[in-house]
């Protein structure tokens, strides 16, 4: 029987799974168990607990349909537990350094206890702000262990679930599980401490709480608020049942109102048409349960539980509406440019949505392009009632296709459309002054697989964070999004980090992919003869990344040499970051500029292989299965001063080359196409090609644009009958 088993719900923290499970794996006590509650196998964070568990047999899936909510995911975990005590965390929170030696080394020196309390820290989700400290009440107890008659104070109810370690016989013996519907916590402390008849405290901080940067899901408006008073009944009745004596039952009343008290006060809790039914029915509660000869807590604290008493509600609001502060809060006119402009926008906002406006834009402009031009032409085969328009920076109208609609950036009707428009689709971000509307849609694509650190993880990088402007400002951006398309649940747990919002992510693949599912060899063939590809070459892409520390497109790579030294039917295709495609064409010999061409995936299927140092552009070519060659020239660097968010080195799509000359050998040989560079191909693309099946933009268009639900939906194909785009030359 191990001494502990550590039970992980993991709804919803895919992102942070890794961190918290790590985290328990890493103590230096080891006599545990780690029970990782997941939603079902196909989701995102069982991916993450099953690669914990082949790698650790103290790592057990337990899974909890997540329509159940998070009191059946801990009593699931709890079912599957053997071990002495009962420990609970978060899936985004993690234990502190030595905290599972702690523990047992304290209920060494108090025996056998029922609950042993310990101290936590809260820390809020962005790294520069300072961690805060909470935990059990004081107590004057010196006993290692004692009855919670002796500290009638400590009741539970205002602690997290995950701040105490539970006797798991106690438990049984009890009949205790968490309680259905929301504040689980508080129904799960206030029965722990009517049942407990010994109990001890550690002053240490045992567990790191993360404060998501979108809050709790408890102070969210609405019904489940009265979920709270449920839970309040629960526990006071059960008190009653078991006749607590008064000395313990007058502190957990007290504890209980004074969270209902809390929320009642809060005006944006509990909606406006029921916050008079909700203090009713804890008005009633309150005098109900209230302890013969209870006096209410003395100076001004004690006026809410006296108005609670007398069920004064109207006297209660009127104090409540007296504690705000009188701040008006301005209207300000959006930032669209000249004043003529702006008023322009701001009677827009004022019309209704047209529901069948569709906004989309790509790169900040730049053309028709990417995953937003992917969904605008699927949307036109699937939504024909819907009407697209592209916008386009000024001087980028010839990019877009002729018959497609577009609005140039910063135009009247530029501002038009972003007003009236129901759905908003971008693969970057919209302008800051984009007003998101009740009703309207805001879907984020993005554009790449993250290899380099992204959003808020880049505030740790000077370089980087330096360039990246306001965080505050990306986060308000953030905070427009309803979707967010994934390619991988690599893609899932990353954005969920860079980009912490409230936001319904999509793991549906990336639209712009499709294309290599679904492209023929007359399409590969087309394509090469508008690129000016001599019929039989060798086509090798070369796709540099941007890089934080340059101030200009450096090719890092003597491009005719490496065509010399690789072979006589070697061309490049080169296509520099799209930073730099406004540049004059580098065409020479047999090199091909490509930097400029609207498609980055017509590019793709035209390329024979792939030669790229850290570009995004190796995850969607590895959907083709084709050839790809890391030159790495400056991997320690670039990791250092961008920052990465996994180890290429570890998981490269085929071979890393260091130097030119070893570049040009893997060629020469044939290294670039052999059976070792299938082998890590195939690694590589069971991870990053999860999702990107040929059916992306449409599950996308079918979900957002058509509202049908997710089991609708094509289902994913998986990797293996998969048939890429065939390659020109192999």
């Amino acid at each position: 029987m191990p001494r502990f088993s550590i039970v992980v719900p993991s709804h919803d923290v895919a992102g942070r799974l890794s961190l918290a499970l790590d985290s328990v794996l890493a103590q230096s006590f080891g006599d545990f168990e780690l029970i990782a509650v997941c939603d079902g196998p196909a989701a995102p964070a069982a991916g993450v607990a099953a690669d914990h568990a082949t790698r650790d047999s103290r790592v057990v899936l337990v899974h909890s349909p997540p329509s159940e909510g998070l009191g059946a995911a801990r009593n699931a975990g709890v079912r599957a537990a053997s071990g002495l005590y009962l420990l609970f965390l978060d899936g985004d929170d993690v234990l502190a350094p030595g905290a599972l030696a702690a523990l047992a080394a304290r209920l060494e020196e108090t025996g056998e206890v029922d609950v042993l309390y310990f101290e936590h820290e809260r820390s809020p989700w962005w790294d520069g702000e300072p961690a805060t400290t909470a935990g059990p009440a004081p107590v004057t107890v010196r006993a290692p262990a004692f009855s919670p008659a002796e500290a009638p104070q400590l009741t539970g109810v205002a602690l997290p679930a995950w701040s105490a370690a539970y006797r798991r016989s106690f438990v049984t013996a009890h009949d205790l599980t968490f309680p259905d519907g929301h504040f689980t916590d508080v129904g799960w402390g206030g029965l722990v401490t009517v049942a407990a008849e010994r109990v001890a405290v550690l002053r240490r901080v045992v567990v790191r709480h993360l404060l998501r940067r979108q809050g709790s899901r408890l102070d969210l408006p609405g019904e489940h608020q009265f979920d709270l008073l449920d839970q309040t009944e629960r526990v006071l009745v059960r008190a009653a049942a078991g006749k607590l004596p008064t000395e313990r039952f007058t502190p957990l009343f007290e504890q209980l109102f004074d969270t209902v008290l809390a929320v009642a006060a809060d005006r944006e809790r509990v909606p406006a048409g029921r916050r008079r039914a909700f203090f009713r029915r804890a008005h009633r509660l309150y005098r109900r349960h209230r302890p013969a000869g209870h006096r209410t807590p003395r100076g001004r604290s004690g006026v809410p539980h006296r108005l609670m008493a007398a069920g004064a509600y109207t006297a209660f609001r009127v104090r409540c509406a007296a504690g705000l502060a009188a701040v008006a809060a301005a209207r300000r006119l959006p930032r669209a440019g000249r004043l003529r402009t702006r008023l322009a926008y701001r009677l827009h906002l004022r019309r209704p949505l047209d529901k069948n406006l569709v906004v989309y834009c790509a790169y900040w402009g730049r053309g028709y392009a990417c995953n937003p031009a992917a969904l605008h032409a699927k949307a036109r085969e699937l939504a024909p009632h819907l009407s697209g328009v592209f916008l386009v920076e000024p001087g980028q109208e010839h990019t877009v296709p002729e018959d497609v609609e577009y609005a140039v950036i910063g135009s009247r009707r530029y501002w038009k459309v972003l007003a009236r428009a129901k759905y908003l689709v971008n693969n970057a971000n919209f302008a800051d002054a984009v007003v998101k509307r009740p009703g309207s849609v805001h879907l984020q694509t993005q554009h790449g697989t993250p290899l380099k650190t992204m959003g808020c993880d880049q505030s740790t990088y000077p370089v980087v964070a330096a360039r990246s402007g306001s965080f505050t400002k990306l986060l308000r951006r953030v905070d427009r999004w309803d979707y967010n398309v994934s390619s991988n649940r690599h893609s899932t747990e990353m954005w969920e980090r860079a980009f912490p919002g409230s936001y319904e992510p999509l793991e549906y693949g990336y639209p712009r992919n499709d294309v290599y599912c679904t492209a023929r060899a007359e399409d590969v063939a087309r394509v090469r003869r508008e690129l000016g590809v001599p019929e039989g070459k060798t086509a090798v892409l070369y796709a540099p990344t941007h890089r934080d520390h340059h101030t200009g497109f450096e090719p890092g790579l003597d491009l005719e040499a490496f065509c010399a030294a690789a072979g006589e039917d070697v061309v490049v295709l080169l296509r520099a970051h799209y930073f730099y495609d406004r540049g004059g064409p580098r065409s020479s010999g047999r090199i091909i500029d490509v930097t400029a061409h609207r498609s980055a995936e017509d590019v793709c299927l035209a390329a024979d292989a792939l030669v790229t140092d850290y570009s995004s552009i190796m995850f969607d070519y590895a959907n083709l299965d084709r050839p790809i060659v890391v030159y790495a020239d400056d991997w320690e660097v670039y990791r250092e001063i961008r920052g990465v968010c996994f180890g290429l080195m570890d998981t490269p799509p085929g071979p890393v080359v260091r130097t030119p000359g070893e570049l040009a050998a893997v060629f020469r040989d044939g290294g670039y196409a052999g059976p070792e560079s299938a082998a890590l191909r195939a690694r590589f693309r069971r991870r990053f090609c999860q999702f990107d099946d040929g059916l992306a933009a449409e599950r996308v268009v079918r979900r957002v644009f058509l509202g049908e639900p997710p089991e609708a939906l094509p289902p994913v194909i998986p990797l293996a009958e998969r048939v890429p785009a065939p390659a020109a030359t192999h």
